[in-house]
């Protein structure tokens, strides 16, 4: 269990260090142009991991593997077609990585609430890691927000 806790810990301080290196990250990012976007996405994720407590490790595994390689691009979420080598289906990812119906059901949440389309996958990827950790009550995260959106992902970029 300490083992368990400890790799908990250093990713969540690996996921802070990570956000830090983009400057114009904020917390408020969202605050002018949709005020219910993160209460949107802690209310869909709180259900979630209510409904399977599991739910909040792999949105946390899922934000991991979307930020190792090129950093927290949502590319993760990207289905593979013949222009794009997706992460999805990757070997180490194929059919281990979880929690892509939540990060739908966010998304058409979260559209909704803001009347459109303004929040990232991206940030909603990181936010959704963020608050499954904190609906586990195990810790809490500050959390930048305001990725740049790609129009491209490929696990070869």
């Amino acid at each position: 269990m300490v083992s368990s806790s400890f790799f908990f810990l250093h990713v969540l301080i690996m996921l802070s260090f990570t956000v830090m290196v983009f400057s114009d990250l904020s917390n408020d990012f969202y605050d002018d142009v949709c005020p219910e976007a993160l209460p949107t996405i802690k209310r869909v994720v709180e259900d979630a991991v209510r409904q399977e407590r599991r739910m909040g490790a792999s949105l946390l595994r899922l934000h991991f593997h979307d930020c190792f390689v090129n950093g927290c691009d949502a590319s993760i979420l990207l289905d593979q077609t013949e222009t794009i080598d997706s992460e999805k289906t990757a070997r180490p990812n194929n059919n281990s990585i979880r929690g892509f119906e939540v990060i739908d059901k966010i998304k058409s949440e979260v559209d909704k609430a803001c009347g459109h389309p303004i929040v990232s996958c991206a940030d909603i990827v990181a936010v959704a890691a963020r608050d499954s950790v904190v609906a586990m009550q195990s810790l809490s995260m500050y959390l930048d927000v305001g990725y740049n959106r790609r129009s491209k992902g490929s696990v070869e970029q």
